[in-house]
């Protein structure tokens, strides 16, 4: 990777950080951290993330990612993971962006292209999170969509343009599978993702797998696979990791009430929340609460879901 793109590429977002990490383009983000950070539990959406200084770790599952300088990452279905920046000082901060990958855009270049012209997908063509090297051409058009927040008027002609000049650099790179599964309606892949948005939207509820194997279309025993392909985790997994980052959320706003929340959240015993929880974020969930910052705030906690 030539050093100069790269240089180009940390001015450009040192300069458009700002602390919500929000930019003046559409479903594009900003980060920097000027410090190491400790795990954060989060949910990764459909994203395409690149890193231009510093190192970023994430766990999905039982499965450990790093990406740095020069590499980006694809999610293609919204997945919990814990993440962290292991290397980042003030003199060296760490710098990357976030663009959201919509799938309608993703299915529209798709259908402007002969698939014989796109590359055989790989084995990691099932993975809900990849990590690839940036070809120079993908980093030109990076760089091309971070040069616009500097022209603002040029802005809702040019960003678009660009959107799909990017997709289809991931498209024709190594992660061509993920990115053409991800535009079909049809794929694999989107039956996970069906499945992935019905436990997060019904993350309190008992459920059979080959019930949400059958309302994601797919037998029981496919759906077991793909689904653990996707996400390193089976359901059972997949959903005690959203309802332990709900309550999260909810504790932060009553950290006294962890009988409610846990049952709130799907658990019938409060036992067996303050194991899980524990086992999750490294403490337990009063302790984890207060030092959040939610033992100064009353009230009771909504019941709404956060990523």
């Amino acid at each position: 990777m030539a050093a100069m793109p790269l240089d180009e590429l940390r001015v450009l977002l040192a300069r458009h950080a700002r602390p919500d990490l929000s930019t003046d383009i559409d479903g594009l983000r900003v980060f920097r951290a000027d410090r190491p950070t400790p795990p954060t539990p989060t949910t990764y959406g459909k994203v395409l993330a690149l890193v231009a200084q510093g190192v970023k770790r994430f766990a999905l599952g039982d499965r450990l990612y790093e990406y740095r300088a020069g590499e980006y990452l694809v999610a293609s279905v919204d997945l919990p993971v814990t993440a962290y920046f292991a290397r980042a000082s003030p003199e060296e901060p760490a710098l990357g962006f976030g663009l959201e990958l919509r799938p309608a855009v993703v299915a529209e270049v798709l259908l402007q292209v002969d698939p014989a012209q796109l590359p055989e997908p790989g084995p990691g063509g099932a993975a809900g999170l990849v990590v690839s090297t940036a070809s120079a051409e993908l980093l030109d058009a990076v760089l091309r969509l971070l040069r616009l927040l500097d022209r603002p008027h040029d802005i809702p002609v040019l960003a678009p343009l660009v959107e799909r000049e990017i997709i289809w650099r991931l498209l024709t790179g190594e992660q061509s599978g993920v990115l053409r599964q991800f535009g079909l309606p049809d794929s694999g892949l989107s039956h996970v993702a069906r499945a992935v948005r019905w436990i997060r939207d019904n993350y309190a509820l008992p459920f059979r797998v080959e019930e949400v194997a059958r309302r994601a279309g797919m037998s029981a025993s496919a759906f077991h696979r793909n689904f653990q392909a996707v996400t390193s985790m089976s359901p059972i997994q997949f959903q005690k990791q959203i309802r332990l980052q709900q309550a999260r959320l909810l504790l932060a706003a009553n950290p006294g009430d962890i009988a409610g929340v846990s049952r709130l959240v799907g658990y019938e015993s409060p036992a067996q929340f303050s194991r899980e929880y524990r086992r999750l974020f490294g403490g337990p969930p009063r302790q984890d609460a207060v030092r959040l910052g939610g033992g100064t705030r009353t009230g009771a906690p909504a019941a709404g879901r956060g990523d």
